[in-house]
């Protein structure tokens, strides 16, 4: 009969997946994946019920794309001085230090204040306590939880600089008393700061405290942090979201998430008033600026205005009030347009050069349109210097007066416009919608959605544990690994309960002196019919062996060779022939927790001569033929013991004695004994444990045994657990009698 093979499924090459086994993997741990999803279940489910809502404001502000334009600026600054969109800018304003310390300060955000609760369920059940009136508190189960109901308002809380940021603990008193300690979760021991009355102030060690409200039990705490004002403004500065709804549509929305949904509501409304407040400060300084320009502006336009109409006056006494003809009246109105045009764009220029650069485009266009203009006045003046010299004296006095008269009555207007302007400046934003906040739909946690992710979560991380075990592992699973190192795999043993209890690696073993063979307590096990098949497979393989000794032996330990040694001698015993198995392993050999028995009194005391072979050899119970020599006391020197001529001349004395002689030894990758051994035996067998030796292991372990001149004639696969992939189980299958 020759050893059993599997049949192997078409190759998978090494860089390709192999979807058939990882859905087999998956199938194979099935329950580990459902117990680690359900308990993420169930943690999710917690999460969500337990943690504590986060609401969130929402408000609606519009920003104008135009500045509302101040009298005396001109279309051109309009076009050029005005963006598409100032949403950005504006954006940057609204969450601007400035405005969102100013609202901080206005409810004192700055201190934080945390009830005390009861670890995991306290918020639950704070939350869910309806106050009978609105001063009520809840029971105190333990005294230093809060269970609903507390509240602590601050009106004032200063603290030195070394305190800013660290945790402090108020503890409740008696009719409004309170007292404040230095203190942390992390830290128990306390120092006292100071000790106060709901609406009083108190110092102490640096810190002024006045309190506003306290509703709570006598020894509730509360645990509070004073932030610096810096680190507030910019925690807030995250957490207040700014954004255009649509492109250039000058709409801002305005987010802001707190677990206090009043707190969230009124911040947000206050930013939005500061914000507003603050854009209309700006437009009517912008007023004052330019009113105040023109005020400078006037004097000296009055001054020029009273010395033309002198010097017309004077001119036309001397020459005798001289008409200016047709000819001259207009080249005279032209170049008074042409002037007063120049001394407007003049007066700009001065206002542009106090909020713009020259490089400004709007500067350079102004400066454009002055150079166009004293150019066309360059030709009308060529023009003048054509007539004759009194024409020319009278045009130039008359121009200077006309020019004057226009520009000062124009000042004079516009100073009235911005007096208007100035108080009734309105901004270019406004408030579309206050902060509402919906109290029904905290927008935090996202129950749904934590449960969906929490147990997608944990499958993920089962699976992923799994396909990480295998990786890491890499024990062998399948035959067809075995066979691929050169050694064929006489038969697969089944793993089973009873198996578990017997074997040196299961949990339950133990040295009670009974016996634990499992093909004489449960002959009807798979386990028991693959160590028949294992003896049939034998018999064949042994037909050519130069003797009757077996070993068998293993890489590594707890690989349950004493297991198959023991089943294995007593499965041939059963057939009817005559059997030896002898405990090998000098050092911590088991065989006697197999078959029943003491280890004393065994192969080491019979190799030094202390006790002679009838002594050593024991009849094992129930089964007949089958003989039993335990290991011995544990001897000093084992391998110079099994190297001892006298330990060849035993083997050689037993084998006439008996049909079948099975040795179990010490692993080969542990000690040289098997070496040893095996240089005696007709026939020398392997066993690999499913899912814990490698391939590489089995590999260098037969390389040993090669070296010592030992031939391993194949291996026998122990432990073999039903999966879904690749070698599919065992292929036993229970075949008993009814009943």
């Amino acid at each position: 009969m020759t050893p059993t093979t599997t049949a192997a499924a078409a190759p998978v090459k090494e860089d390709e997946i192999d979807f058939v086994a990882m859905v087999g993997t998956i199938i194979d741990f099935k329950w580990l994946i459902v117990i680690v999803t359900a308990i993420f279940f169930v943690l999710s489910v917690g999460y969500a019920v337990l943690s504590a809502p986060v609401y969130e404001a929402e408000g609606l502000i519009q920003v104008e794309q135009k500045v509302p334009d101040l009298p005396g600026l001109s279309a051109l600054s309009e076009t050029l001085g005005a963006s598409s969109s100032e949403a950005a800018t504006e954006i940057a304003l609204i969450t601007s230090r400035t405005n969102i310390g100013a609202a901080m300060s206005t409810y004192n955000m700055a201190v934080s204040v945390t009830p005390n609760r009861f670890p995991l369920i306290g918020g639950f059940f704070a939350r869910h306590y309806v106050p009978p009136t609105p001063t009520s508190v809840a029971p105190a189960w333990i005294s230093r939880y809060g269970w609903g109901g507390e509240k602590l308002d601050i009106f004032e809380l200063s603290v030195p600089d070394a305190l800013l940021g660290q945790t402090l603990l108020l503890v409740a008193g008696e009719k409004g008393e309170y007292t404040l300690y230095q203190s942390s979760f992390f830290n128990p021991k306390s120092v006292l700061l100071l000790k106060g009355r709901v609406g009083e102030v108190a110092k102490g060690s640096g810190v002024t405290m006045q309190v506003r409200t306290l509703q709570a039990n006598p020894g509730m705490r509360f645990w509070i942090t004073r932030n610096s004002d810096l680190a507030t403004v910019d925690l807030l500065q995250t957490t207040v979201v700014a954004s255009e709804t649509a492109k250039d549509s000058g709409i801002i929305a305005l987010t802001y998430d707190d677990p206090d949904p009043k707190l969230a509501g009124a911040f947000m409304d206050k930013l939005m008033e500061l914000y507003v407040k603050q854009n209309v400060d700006k437009n009517s300084e912008e007023a004052a600026k330019s009113l105040q320009f023109v005020k400078d502006q006037l004097p000296g336009v009055r001054e020029t205005l009273d010395r033309a109409t002198a010097a017309l006056n004077a001119y036309q006494s001397k020459v005798k009030s001289v008409d200016i003809t047709m000819q001259t009246k207009g080249l005279l109105d032209q170049e008074v347009a042409i002037a007063t045009s120049i001394q407007q764009l003049r007066q700009q220029q001065a206002d542009f050069e106090r909020r713009y650069t020259p490089e400004h485009p709007a500067y350079k266009a102004l400066m454009q349109q002055i150079g166009q203009l004293e150019a066309q006045r360059g030709r009308i003046e060529k023009e003048v210097g054509k007539l004759p010299d009194t024409q020319q004296e009278l045009l130039k006095l008359t121009r200077d007066v006309t020019v004057s008269n226009t520009t000062y009555t124009t000042l004079l207007a516009q100073a009235q416009q911005l007096e208007i302007a100035r108080a009734g400046t309105v901004g270019n934003v406004r408030v579309i919608d206050k902060a509402s906040v919906d109290t029904a739909n905290p927008v935090k946690p996202k129950k749904p959605l934590i449960i969906i992710g929490g147990t997608f979560l944990g499958a993920f991380l089962a699976i992923a544990f799994i396909f990480l075990r295998q990786l890491l592992s890499r024990g062998v699973e399948d035959p067809a690994e075995i066979e691929k190192v050169g050694l064929p795999v006489y038969a697969s043993i089944p793993s089973s309960s009873r198996e578990l209890a017997i074997t040196p690696a299961g949990k339950l073993e133990r040295a009670d002196g009974k016996q634990h063979l499992l093909v004489v307590t449960a002959p009807e096990d798979l386990a028991s019919e693959a160590l028949r098949s294992l003896r049939t497979s034998l018999h064949f393989a042994r037909l050519e062996a130069k003797n009757n000794v077996l070993m068998i032996s293993g890489s590594s330990p707890n690989v349950g060779k004493t297991f198959i040694s023991g089943n294995l001698a007593a499965a041939v015993a059963q057939s009817g022939q005559r059997v030896l198995i002898l405990d090998g392993d000098l050092r911590l050999g088991s065989l006697h927790k197999v078959v029943g028995g003491k280890p004393e009194g065994g192969l080491s005391e019979l190799i030094a001569g202390q006790i002679d072979l009838a002594t050593a050899t024991r009849p094992v119970a129930n089964v007949e033929g089958l003989f039993f020599i335990a290991r011995g006391k544990a001897p000093p020197n084992p391998s110079e013991l099994l190297m001892n001529r006298k330990f060849t001349a035993l083997l050689e004395q037993l084998k006439p004695m008996y049909d079948l002689i099975i040795i179990d030894t010490p692993p080969i990758l542990a000690v040289t004994d098997a070496a040893i051994i095996g240089s005696h035996a007709g026939t020398s067998m392997l066993v690999v444990r499913f899912g814990l030796n490698q391939a590489r292991e089995i590999a260098i372990a037969k390389q040993r045994f090669e070296q010592n001149g030992v031939d391993i004639k194949g291996a026998i696969f122990n432990a073999v657990e039903r999966r879904h992939r690749g070698y599919s189980s065992y292929g036993y299958y229970e075949y008993k009698h009814a009943k």
